[in-house]
């Protein structure tokens, strides 16, 4: 098999059963066993093989053998959705009376696993500052099982340093947990730095065209053992179709990729120069904080530009009520440019303090770069400020 990320994406494929050319659905609940020994067998985990869609499948199978080869790990689970695979990322490793410790800039709904639901299992948790890495190890307590982590951040921009993060969690014996979603594998492969699980939300940039929802964990045999028997009986199994979307998805991923990392840092030298935008986040300007890490540790700087316009919350909301061409939706990572604004919308439940502290303010756009013509996306985003004046 080749080293090279495209032709892995475009060639890894299920075993051919009637010399197609491209791989099958596979909608069945269930499979046949041939005899009661093999069923028995399979149920002991003496010998692989599909039992039950909930358990396995081969669209799915197939799917996390691509993703595990792309990012590097042994093994795989793939999950209905994002959050679900951010869940089931955690629970299989914690147990009342455990710690984890966890950015403070994260995706809201991984916040509000951490802060709603994890307190209700007797499991404690800790923020860290993503912005001084100096103080991590100080947060770390002897109960701290976990570190998780998403670079870049959602919708903030801000980047964690793998190979600091990756180190601290060896020197303690704590798994790292890095949510991969932003980048995907084709721009960073955090098990390069040792990171222990890595998360996908597949609905992004890996299905690229907002048509499924999905999710995967991967990391080594040993732990994806304990998630696969943690999702085999929860049941947050990923479709058969979908998944079979997101392996042909997979195979067009670099090809994308490319593009959305070109328009949007056409978007972002462009939005730097107007002087109608306080300020504007993407790892590749060298204007970003952490221009030398990413530099490091992306190959491009993602298909996401955060920036705020002057005039704050109404000015943001009139912003985006001027945009034409835009997609006015909370997915990302479509063909389609999508634009939101967070405060009012998916960070809209955490406080004024909180947002700011992780660098979402009253006038901040996230506008996912998609795959038209950049003359047509930069015209759209020039109207609207001309607009919303």
């Amino acid at each position: 098999m080749s080293k090279h990320f495209e032709t892995i994406a475009v060639r890894t494929q299920m075993e051919r059963t009637q010399r197609e050319h491209t791989s099958p659905l596979y909608l069945t609940s269930s499979f046949v066993f041939d005899d009661a020994e093999q069923a028995r067998a399979m149920f002991a985990d003496e010998i692989e093989g599909n039992i039950y869609s909930r358990f396995s499948n081969p669209n799915v199978n197939e799917f996390v053998e691509k993703m595990c080869l792309l990012e590097g790990t042994e093994d795989g689970f793939g999950t209905a959705t994002g959050m679900a695979a951010v869940f089931a990322s955690i629970m299989p490793f914690l147990s009342a009376g455990d710690h984890i410790l966890t950015s403070n800039a994260l995706f809201a709904s991984s916040t509000r696993i951490i802060k709603d639901f994890l307190p209700k299992w007797g499991i404690e948790y800790s923020f860290y500052d993503i912005k001084k890495p100096e103080t991590w190890e100080s947060l770390i307590q002897p109960n701290t099982k976990m570190i998780f982590a998403e670079t870049p951040s959602n919708p903030g921009l801000e980047l964690i340093d793998l190979e600091f993060l990756c180190n601290l969690g060896k020197k303690h014996g704590i798994l790292v947990n890095v949510d991969n979603c932003f980048a995907t594998p084709y721009l960073q492969t955090p098990a390069m730095y040792g990171a222990d699980l890595i998360t996908h939300s597949a609905t992004k940039f890996i299905d690229g065209q907002g048509r499924v929802v999905g999710g995967v964990v991967l990391g080594s045999k040993a732990l994806i053992k304990e998630v696969r028997a943690f999702c085999r009986q929860t049941g947050p199994a990923m479709s058969p179709f979908n998944a079979w979307i997101l392996s042909k998805s997979l195979e067009t991923l670099h090809v994308r990729m490319d593009r959305h990392c070109e328009n949007a840092m056409k978007v972002a030298e462009w939005l730097e120069k107007n002087e109608e935008i306080e300020w504007v986040k993407y790892p590749f300007l060298p204007s970003h904080p952490q221009y030398e890490l990413a530099k490091k540790q992306m190959k491009q700087g993602g298909g996401v530009v955060t920036f705020e316009v002057k005039g704050g919350y109404e000015r943001g909301k009139a912003f985006l009520n001027s945009l034409k061409m835009f997609s006015h939706t909370a997915n990302l990572g479509d063909c389609r440019t999508i634009a939101t604004h967070p405060a009012s919308t998916t960070h809209s439940k955490i406080d004024d303090e909180a947002r700011r502290a992780v660098g979402i303010f009253p006038g901040t756009i996230r506008v996912s770069v998609g795959l038209e013509h950049i003359d047509d996306i930069i015209g759209d985003i020039a109207q609207a400020l001309d607009v919303s004046k």
